[in-house]
């Protein structure tokens, strides 16, 4: 085998080897990605039970409801479409209606969003850069 070949043969080996490694570590983080909707892109989508994603926009006027123990119910609207979310916990000390939230967490099989995590602002003129984009997308929010 000439010194050529000898080299041809490593790079392809080192190539192969890199693009295997690159493979499996894409797939390994697919499972770990979670991509942001608004209430309106799931009404247009429709997600399947049990696929993990955030939801954000502004907690609806009206809907936040306290349940039995640490459980409450709220409505999560860009101002067109609305999802109803249910969360277990305690919220952020800043979460309340009206302001920005967005929310992590997956549909059991009854339609009902289910979730685990609740991020809400920080102060008075933020909002999470994800709702913020989807609600100027829609024509719906305008900053102050």
């Amino acid at each position: 085998m000439t010194r050529r070949r000898r080299r041809v043969i490593l790079l392809a080996g080192a190539a192969a080897v890199l693009g295997l490694a690159t493979a499996l570590m894409l797939t390994a983080l697919e499972d770990s990605i979670v991509f942001f909707y608004s209430p309106s892109d799931i009404a247009e989508r429709g997600l399947a039970s049990g696929e993990r994603i955030r939801l954000g926009g502004l907690v609806e006027e009206g809907s936040l409801v306290r349940g039995q123990g640490l459980t409450i119910t709220f409505k999560v609207t860009d101002l067109e479409n609305a999802v109803a979310v249910s969360y277990t916990g305690v919220p952020p000390d800043l979460f309340r209606e009206g302001q920005g939230v967005v929310t992590e967490g997956a549909f059991d099989r009854s339609g009902a969003f289910i979730a685990d995590t609740v991020l809400a602002k920080h102060d008075e003129n933020y909002m999470p850069p994800e709702v913020a984009d989807a609600l100027k997308a829609r024509g719906v929010w305008q900053e102050k």
